[in-house]
């Protein structure tokens, strides 16, 4: 690929397309296109219309550099700067996970019977896509959201405000800089285990940052460390819920019953694998 060879539209995506194919980028036609699309701006009747025109020398300098670096699998959405979640677009970069469509999932059991002017707590917040997509959907509602990464915390900030002033967020291991209580407590805490990550596409192994993935040698650290304390957080009546691993739904189940939840539920994804747990926290007499 070189702009030495001066394409039009369609060569140049076509380029593109063989390029990732080559490189063994799963959607390589998908991502070629959206990368066509981030870099001049064009829709699919636009393209149709003009796909022998020809490319401007400093266009096909910026999706050649793109679709290189796509080939080395850094995330669509890494390069793009942009992931949509809950119809919502996010700002991410290589501080952050990026959101993932089963996460929605979460976020619609967290508004399930939501009270009216709630307090939300979403911990690991990253690019604060869970805490963010609540608040937007839920405009009586505020919320804070915790990470140990400064410059996680940076994209969340950044991200924050399309909540219009209504999320807050703070630099935490997980409750240690937390104050009151809360209606809902959310987390898609680290969860997969410390011998798995090698095995990742290197889209994740490579390019996403470890802290947002590595749950230690059994997965479940942080559920253990948020279901201890969750309890002092929480309101009476409150929800703590979790997105899991496919393989974690009895565990993460036993672990909120053990410490004291009720009414805990293991709910699945659209694949039909645990996703979600969720409990009801009552205060002890």
């Amino acid at each position: 690929m070189s702009v030495h060879d001066r394409k039009n539209l369609k060569s140049a995506l076509e380029s593109a397309i063989l390029y990732l194919q080559k490189q063994g980028v799963e959607e390589a036609r998908q991502d070629a296109w959206l990368l066509l699309e981030h870099v001049c701006g064009i829709s699919h009747s636009t393209y149709f219309v003009h796909s022998e025109d020809e490319m401007p020398k400093e266009q096909q300098e910026q999706y050649e550099a793109l679709v290189r670096k796509r080939g080395e699998h850094i995330p669509l959405q890494q390069l793009t700067g942009e992931a949509w979640f809950y119809g919502i677009p996010f700002f991410v970069n290589e501080h952050v996970l990026i959101p993932r469509q089963d996460t929605e999932i979460l976020v619609e059991e967290a508004l399930r019977g939501l009270p009216k002017d709630a307090r939300i707590l979403d911990l690991c917040t990253g690019s604060g896509c869970i805490l963010i997509s609540l608040l937007v959907t839920r405009e009586d509602c505020t919320g804070i959201g915790a990470d140990l990464s400064e410059k996680a915390l940076q994209v969340a900030e950044k991200n924050g405000a399309q909540a219009g002033g209504r999320a807050s967020f703070v630099k935490s291991n997980l409750f240690e800089n937390i104050e009151g209580t809360f209606d809902v407590i959310a987390s898609n805490p680290p969860y997969i285990r410390t011998d798995v990550i090698e095995t990742l596409m290197p889209e994740v192994r490579d390019h996403e940052p470890r802290m947002a993935l590595d749950g230690s040698a059994d997965g479940l650290v942080f559920y253990r460390k948020i279901t201890e304390q969750a309890g002092s957080y929480l309101k009476e009546g409150g929800k703590l819920c979790f997105e899991i691993g496919y393989a974690q739904g009895d565990e993460v189940r036993e672990l909120m019953e053990t410490h004291g939840f009720a009414d805990v539920q293991v709910l699945k994804d659209l694949a039909g694998l645990d996703r979600v747990v969720t409990g009801i926290w009552h205060k002890k007499p």
